[in-house]
C-alpha cells in the first residue's frame, strides 16, 4: 500500500540565537541557503513527494527566491506561519487536502536529515500510524526538583527529532485542540490527543541548528559531502 506523502517544513523561527539579522534557515553553507538541503532531502526520497513550506510573512519573497532558483515549484508549495510553532504548523496543515496521506511534520533548520530517515519514517508511520525519530542520550542526566535535583537512567531518556510522521486521521484531528504550552512539538499534540506514539532511530547528524556553533558543524559536514 503506498499513500500520498505530504512534508509540512517550518521555517517560523527568527533565529535570535544565532545572533544575526538573518533567519538561520537562509544562511548559506556550500553557496546554498540552509533550507535548500532541506528541501533537497524530502523531493530526494520520494518523487511524490509533496511539500507546504511554512515560512515568517516577511521572508516568503525569500523562499519563493529559492524554490525558483533550484526546484520544480509545482511540488512545493508556501504559506505563512503564525505566532508559534504550533500556529505554523496549523496554517501549513489547512493546505493538506487528502483524506488519507502520511504527514511529515520537519523543522526546516535540520538541513542534514537524510532521505534515508524519512524513508524509515513513511513506513513506519504507514504501519503503526505515527513514527517519531529519537536519538540515544549520551550524558549523564539529571533532574531539577523542588528538593535539589536526582540523576536519571539516561538508558530511558531519549532525544527527539523531526520529521514527525503521522497519518492524516492522526495527526490533523489533533491539530483541531486549543494550544497548550507544552506543545513544544507534534508528538505532544498527539499525545495530549490521547493517542501513543511510535518511536523511530534517528540520525546523529540530524540535529537542529540553533546557534553559531551547530552551524559551524553543519558546514563541516555538508561541505564534505558536496
Amino acid at each position: 500500500m503506498s499513500l500520498p506523502k505530504i512534508a509540512v517544513i517550518v521555517a517560523g523561527g527568527a533565529g535570535t540565537r544565532m545572533q544575526g539579522v538573518v533567519p538561520k534557515q537562509f544562511l548559506l553553507v556550500g553557496g546554498k541557503p540552509l533550507l535548500y538541503y532541506t528541501l533537497k532531502s524530502f523531493l530526494e526520497a520520494y518523487d511524490d513527494m509533496q511539500i507546504i513550506l511554512v515560512l515568517p510573512e516577511q521572508h516568503m519573497a525569500a523562499g519563493q527566491e529559492i524554490i525558483d532558483a533550484f526546484f520544480n515549484y509545482n511540488r512545493i508549495r508556501l504559506t505563512v506561519g503564525g505566532i508559534s510553532r504550533f500556529e505554523s504548523v496549523k496554517n501549513g496543515l489547512s493546505l493538506v487536502e487528502a483524506e488519507d496521506a502520511i504527514l511529515f511534520v520537519h523543522d526546516a533548520v535540520r538541513c542534514l536529515v537524510s532521505p534515508t530517515l524519512i524513508k524509515d519514517c513513511y513506513e513506519a508511520a504507514l504501519e503503526m500510524g505515527s513514527a517519531i525519530p529519537v536519538v540515544d542520550v549520551k550524558d549523564s542526566i539529571r533532574l531539577v526538583t523542588e528538593d535539589g535535583n536526582e540523576v536519571l537512567d539516561r538508558n530511558r531518556v531519549k532525544l527527539v527529532q523531526t520529521p514527525q510522521t503521522f497519518h492524516s486521521k492522526i495527526l490533523l484531528p489533533a491539530y483541531n485542540i486549543d494550544f497548550k504550552e507544552k506543545f513544544t512539538d507534534d508528538a505532544t499534540v498527539v499525545e495530549a490527543f490521547g493517542l501513543k506514539l511510535n518511536l523511530v532511530p534517528g540520525e546523529e547528524n540530524n540535529f537542529k541548528i540553533t546557534t553559531p556553533a551547530d552551524l559551524t558543524r553543519a558546514e563541516g559536514i555538508l561541505t564534505t559531502s558536496l
